[in-house]
């Protein structure tokens, strides 16, 4: 039988206080996100970290000192591997935390698998995250001759968008009680530059959210997509959630709010939205609040990735489309 190693590709999170500071110093001083050469990169980079570095402590100390998103992506790499069966073993690799892809890529030679797939768990692809752990890989991995294929994007899986419609309707309903329910799809922001040289995330996310619209069939669904996560002075893709939230809260509208991007529980979840937008919100009047979960290990998205991987098991093919233009 033929071993298939999959790498399920995340950005990573510090799983202590004491890996803050080097989680927000890899995580700027990667060129896809501060595009600067070096030294500049490098200078500007040590400035972003300590400036951040307070709000940061003070965010994981909420969640207990640390991210838990590195148990929530090997749980979905375990259901993962029940899902797909004999053949296959899955593996994680961070971008800007433990295990780093250099630590995975040891673990994924030993196993001395006959074919890789990697699997992002960003479902839009974007520059600074999908494109940035495929380099990272493909650096870890020179050399080493083995048949590596990619799933470089999935917005509009689906399993994917199931798993979201089943977890939404039961919080929409509830929603009802208090008035006409405002959805606020919500995703991780770009600045408008990194858009404009042509990175698809934008478009991947409406792609999203016009795709989830459509499997909640509600009529006169009042949809909203909106941004979060603004780090620096640059100009953000908008509107923002912070903005939608208070218009709706001003509006008295009860909020249903849906994480587009994320797959998993982490800091821009659990703190974000279930801690800082959710007391905006009732500050500002708003009637009630529902924060949909992320898919982590539902099982129709589960069995999506599944699916998407058997068919990039197939030699030349990818899962939807073709691969967007990697930036120069």
């Amino acid at each position: 039988m033929k071993k298939t190693a999959v790498v399920l590709l995340n950005l990573g999170g510090p799983l202590s206080q004491e890996e803050i500071k080097p989680f927000l110093f890899s995580l700027f001083s990667d060129p896809a996100i501060i595009t600067l050469p070096n030294p500049f990169r490098y200078i500007l980079a040590h400035a972003v970290t300590w400036g951040r570095l307070k709000e940061a402590q003070h965010i994981y100390s909420l969640l207990g000192g640390g991210s838990p998103l590195l148990k929530n992506t090997r749980d979905q790499a375990q259901a993962l591997e029940a899902e797909l069966g004999d053949g296959f073993r899955v593996f994680v690799a961070m971008r800007h935390a433990t295990p780093f892809t250099e630590e995975t890529f040891k673990e994924v030679r030993s196993y001395g698998p006959e074919e890789i797939v990697l699997l992002p768990l960003y479902p839009q692809y974007s520059t600074t995250t999908t494109e940035s752990s495929f380099k990272a890989w493909h650096k870890a991995t020179m050399g080493w001759d083995i048949p590596t294929r990619s799933v470089p994007f999935y917005p509009s899986e689906e399993g994917f968008v199931e798993a979201m419609k089943e977890l939404t309707l039961p919080h929409y309903k509830e929603a009802q009680k208090k008035g006409t329910p405002r959805v606020l799809m919500t995703a991780h922001g770009l600045p408008e530059k990194v858009i404009k040289k042509g990175d698809p995330y934008q478009r991947h996310v409406e792609e999203t959210a016009k795709r989830l619209a459509e499997k909640l069939d509600i009529s006169s669904l009042d949809f909203v997509i909106c941004y979060q996560s603004r780090v620096g002075p640059l100009k953000w893709t908008r509107p923002s959630l912070a903005e939608e939230v208070l218009k709706a809260s001003q509006e008295k509208r009860p909020l249903v709010v849906i994480p587009l991007s994320f797959v998993s529980e982490h800091s821009e979840t659990l703190v974000e939205l279930d801690m800082t937008y959710h007391d905006l919100a009732l500050k500002r009047g708003c009637p009630a609040y529902h924060r949909v979960k992320t898919v982590q290990t539902h099982p129709a998205f589960i069995e999506g990735l599944a699916g998407l991987v058997r068919k990039c098991s197939i030699p030349n093919r990818y899962c939807e489309g073709e691969r967007p233009k990697q930036s120069h």
